[in-house]
């Protein structure tokens, strides 16, 4: 039997996996973090991004696509609460494209700090989305 962790993937809609892992990666807010059986227990913040889960015995990774949250690792369990939690094979390229292009546009029309920052933002969201949708093509 392989060496595994448990994972959970949740959201405020609903549980998005929850199963045994090889290991996991996610997008640290300084860097990516990999998250292996035995790790030592941490909280941290996420950002947007993939959390890559590899299934024990299978060739290729679970992906989902993760609009920030929080990490918490215990030696033996995973667990991640995201703010938005969507399958990669879930994810709409069109409307991805569309909100990175609304997001430049906010970023050049607003004056305000605030303004700014949350057309930031939500760029951000836009390209880690197509980022994660990148990832899944790559893979196929």
């Amino acid at each position: 039997m392989a060496n595994t962790i448990h994972v959970d993937v949740v959201s405020a809609e609903e549980q998005i996996y929850s199963g045994e892992a090889e290991f996991v990666v996610l997008p640290g807010v300084v860097g990516e973090l990999g998250i292996y059986p035995r790790h030592t227990p941490l909280l941290t913040q996420i950002k947007p991004g993939a959390v890559r889960i590899k299934l024990p015995g299978a060739a290729e990774e679970e992906l989902v696509f993760v609009q920030g949250g929080y990490l918490e690792v215990q030696p033996h369990l995973v667990t991640v609460l995201a703010d938005t939690a969507i399958r990669a094979k879930d994810l709409d390229e069109k409307a991805a494209l569309d909100a990175k292009r609304a997001a430049e546009e906010a970023m050049q029309n607003k004056t305000s700090k605030e303004e700014i920052a949350h057309a930031e933002a939500e760029l951000a969201i836009a390209l880690a989305q197509l980022e994660a949708i990148r990832k899944l093509r790559h893979r196929a």
